[in-house]
């Protein structure tokens, strides 16, 4: 296995063990995969069930799942460019909602401007 990461030009890496902050985008992916609705309870029986279901996963991941890096709305659209629509409806709406009902909200409401630019790892 070393070998093979090594050819790969994969650094390996030795975490302290019970820390799991060895890779946090890999660690933040496997917990997205694991409380997602769907996650097996046994194991695979194939591994053309195992494809089936990462296929599933995926379709699901961009675009059912909805992503608070990218203020609730899901990959496909911001891709797509769909977030803008969406994030000024949930604008209109909240504020709708805090005319309505000014007790309920303690300040602003949430900012729901669109994301410029998308970092993994910002500053």
């Amino acid at each position: 296995m070393l070998a093979k990461l090594l050819d790969l030009k994969v650094m390996p890496s030795f975490s302290r063990p019970g820390v799991s902050d060895d890779n946090p985008f890999s660690d933040a992916l496997f917990k997205t995969v694991k409380y997602c609705p769907g996650y097996p309870s046994k194991p695979f029986a194939s591994l053309d069930a195992t494809s089936e279901w990462v296929e599933k996963f995926v379709h699901w991941y961009n675009n059912i799942h909805l992503h608070s890096g990218i203020k609730f709305v899901t990959p496909n659209d911001r891709h797509e460019g769909k977030d803008y629509k969406i994030l000024a409806a949930r604008d209109v709406f909240y504020k709708k909602v805090k005319k309505l009902m000014p007790h309920r909200f303690n300040g602003n409401t949430k900012n729901w401007d669109v994301i410029i630019e998308v970092k993994l790892n910002p500053l």
